[in-house]
């Protein structure tokens, strides 16, 4: 076992929780957005992790992280809101907005920042124990 391996393991767990709060952030930011190069509304995305095995050791595996596997489009149906006026209004007078819930969308960037402390909680307690280690050695 390798004296960082769980700094590593913090480190890609940081690296997830980021990336799932720039998620998050596209999300809101698009909120409203009823029109993309694609055509059609936004979609929501949500990041999808996946275990980072690292080695077999004695039978057993070590798990070394967790990574982003891809992020997915969310593919529930659009919200719909009657809005005849609007330019992109479908023959019935409905447009299409972004399957995107602010409440959803705040709850999980809630989540993902208390997943991100605790990680950097971690990394915080791994350093204060190599450094009491550090102290022993030098005597």
């Amino acid at each position: 076992m390798k004296i960082f391996e769980s700094m590593e393991v913090t480190g890609s767990a940081l690296t997830a929780h980021r990336l799932w709060m720039d998620t998050i952030s596209s999300n809101l930011a698009n909120i409203n957005t009823t029109r993309t190069l694609d055509g059609g509304p936004y979609k929501r995305k949500v990041p999808l992790f996946a275990e980072m095995l690292d080695k077999t050791v004695g039978g057993y595996k070590d798990i070394g992280g967790v990574r982003v596997a891809e992020i997915a489009e969310d593919p529930t149906d659009p919200r719909l809101m009657y809005q005849p006026e609007h330019p992109d209004a479908n023959g019935d007078g409905y447009v299409a907005y972004p399957n995107v819930n602010l409440v959803r969308e705040m709850t999980d960037m809630l989540v993902a920042g208390r997943a991100y402390e605790a990680n950097l909680a971690v990394a915080d307690s791994a350093k204060t124990m190599w450094n009491g280690a550090l102290e022993i050695i030098r005597g």
